[in-house]
């Protein structure tokens, strides 16, 4: 992973798509600290509703910090109507951050996701 937004330190996501990640990078609203951040300095939140489970997080991100899979009973009872709706209709698939702390905030997930269901937070 040599290309200039991708750090040398980033780890190795093996479904990592240089591709997608260099369009993402040339994105003029891509917010975030373009991989500068220390690791957990923010963190990814996903918006349920909105996410279709599509999987471009997991392909941009140098950090594997999504992983894309069905959603959990609990979190699919929390959806709003429309949200249950569009769940079912894309098989229950959403995405989670179960390595959020390995964020460096390269904010390439936000601007690849095509609901918009992606947004990076600072951690106070």
């Amino acid at each position: 992973m040599s290309e200039d937004f991708v750090p040398t330190g980033a780890a190795r996501n093996p479904e990592f798509n240089s591709v997608k990640a260099k369009k993402a990078a040339s994105h003029p609203k891509r917010p975030g600290e373009k991989c500068r951040a220390a690791p957990g300095t923010y963190i990814p939140i996903v918006n349920q509703n909105k996410c279709e489970g599509k999987r471009e997080c997991v392909e941009v991100c140098p950090y594997s910090v999504f992983e894309v899979r069905k959603i959990d009973d609990t979190d699919f009872e929390k959806l709003s109507f429309f949200g249950k709706l569009k769940s079912r209709v894309h098989g229950r698939i959403t995405a989670y951050t179960p390595k959020s702390d390995l964020c460096n905030a390269c904010g390439l997930c936000v601007v690849a996701c095509p609901e918009k269901a992606i947004e990076l937070v600072k951690r106070v």
